[in-house]
């Protein structure tokens, strides 16, 4: 980001997680190696990446579940690990394997997890969310008879009916059905609308494009962490999204055209990137790869500038992570 564009520095009140060169390892595997990045208050925040990354063992140091073994992280103006008992009144946590009771009605599972949290006057907070997420009607069912999706929902109802300042979730929507996913989502914007900092992680870009800021992650490490519309406009050069025919043979030709650094698949669609191109001449460049196509006798369908997806981008730090640990064990 620009120095005309950064944000002012937040003051330390404003940041609900403040973690510095976070190091974590399990015998001789390093789950979590120098990561550093903070949360400030009001934003949705995402840890970015494929599983393995290390993402949920950095959300269990930030929630105090885990001890660094190395770095530091301060929660909610607390030290996560040493202040955890505290914390855990002021976070809300969505694991992946969050556990309701099956034989236990909506309503008593949200009054089990009130009491864990020593709040007792919690009847209208739960009235209260049980209609934000339309479940209402289903108050009096059994957890084991709910879907998927109305799992997920009770799941958050209980997560929340303490009132915690940050909501912590851990790969929220992975297996719920497309459907139950978008109303999650749209139940987290409302929450972040109203003032809650949350925190998730996600392995799907086009969940990482609805944070307010997101920190790509892969074997431990921070590969980049911006705006969504920051980490796009970082991209060098242009971007051609080519549709063509026969896409096997448009694939070669792409990848085989001067000034063509990578060319990616995405579906039908064929995206080359072109490092060396000014933004003015991308137009022009995209002509240009058209009409090398058709040489090629490849039947194009359109050829245009197009902005980088942050799955673009997400390749592209992989791919420079791997080019700069080759150099790192060159001999």
């Amino acid at each position: 980001m620009s120095a005309a564009t950064a944000p002012s520095a937040p003051s330390a009140g404003d940041l609900l997680v403040d973690a510095s060169h976070l190091t974590r390892r399990f015998g001789a595997v390093a789950a979590v190696s120098d990561v550093s990045f903070s949360v400030r208050r009001g934003e949705m925040f995402g840890l970015i990446g494929p599983d393995g990354a290390g993402k949920t063992t950095t959300l269990r140091m930030v929630l105090g579940l885990l001890r660094p073994d190395s770095g530091q992280v301060r929660t909610c103006g607390l030290d996560s690990f040493r202040e955890r008992r505290r914390l855990s009144g002021k976070v809300g946590y969505l694991s992946q394997q969050f556990s309701l009771y099956g034989d236990l009605s909506v309503d008593e599972n949200v009054a089990f997890f009130a009491e864990v949290h020593d709040v007792y006057d919690f009847v209208e907070r739960r009235n209260q969310l049980l209609d934000m997420v339309r479940m209402t009607p289903f108050r009096d069912r059994l957890a084991a008879r709910l879907s998927g999706g109305m799992k997920q929902k009770l799941a958050l109802v209980s997560t929340l009916v303490h009132t915690p300042e940050l909501l912590v979730l851990d790969e929220p929507t992975t297996g719920v059905d497309p459907v139950s996913r978008r109303d999650f989502w749209r139940l987290l914007a409302r929450l972040q609308r109203d003032g809650l900092t949350i925190l998730l992680t996600t392995p799907y870009l086009d969940e990482a494009e609805r944070c307010t800021r997101v920190a790509f992650v892969d074997h431990g490490r921070v590969l980049t962490l911006d705006t969504p519309d920051a980490l796009r406009a970082g991209e060098p050069g242009v971007m051609v999204e080519v549709v063509a025919e026969p896409r096997s043979a448009a694939l070669s030709a792409l990848r085989a055209a001067p000034g063509v650094s990578e060319v990616e698949v995405f579906g039908e669609r064929l995206h080359a990137v072109l490092p060396g191109v000014e933004a003015k001449d991308a137009a022009a460049a995209a002509q240009g790869l058209a009409d090398a196509l058709r040489r090629a006798g490849v039947v194009v369908r359109s050829a245009r500038p197009a902005t980088p997806s942050l799955e673009d981008v997400f390749i592209n730090r992989i791919r420079e992570r791997g080019a700069d640990g080759a150099a790192e064990v060159r001999p």
